[in-house]
């Protein structure tokens, strides 16, 4: 895990007078399997706070914006996500805060695993802990 393994990416876009179809496929557009879909919507607090242990994830902001802050324990960088025909690939055990939400922000995820708590590290320290027992 290392920050560097979190990149955008630029969705197709079709577009002609009707208006634009942006697509995404598994493991062609987006480097995995669609396992688990959602999203977050009429959000009112930060989100995220966490990393997945087993778990890659495509952040897509649907409607409006919000930022995306990722650390993996020594590093870390800020997203700012505010077009829907692009997302960001966070691949597991890279520690991810969601923020600074607009009020009309949809926030949509697309997960390579079903949702398990327990495959999570919900605080910093807890992470942290768990990176450096890896090594």
């Amino acid at each position: 895990m290392h920050i560097k393994t979190v990149y955008e990416i630029n969705f197709q876009n079709n577009g002609d007078d009707r208006g634009f179809l942006t697509s995404i496929e598994q493991n062609s557009t987006i480097p995995i399997d669609i396992k688990r879909i959602f999203y977050m919507h009429h959000v009112t607090q930060d989100r995220g706070g966490h990393a997945h242990i087993d778990t890659d994830q495509v952040i897509i902001p649907i409607s409006g914006s919000f930022k995306v802050k990722v650390f993996d324990g020594k590093a870390e960088d800020i997203y700012i996500l505010n077009d829907c025909t692009k997302g960001i690939f966070t691949p597991r055990l890279i520690f991810t805060d969601l923020y600074d939400f607009s009020p009309d922000a949809v926030c949509l995820v697309l997960a390579n695993t079903h949702y398990d708590m327990k495959m999570s590290l919900r605080t910093k320290e807890d992470y942290i802990n768990y990176i450096e027992n890896l090594k």
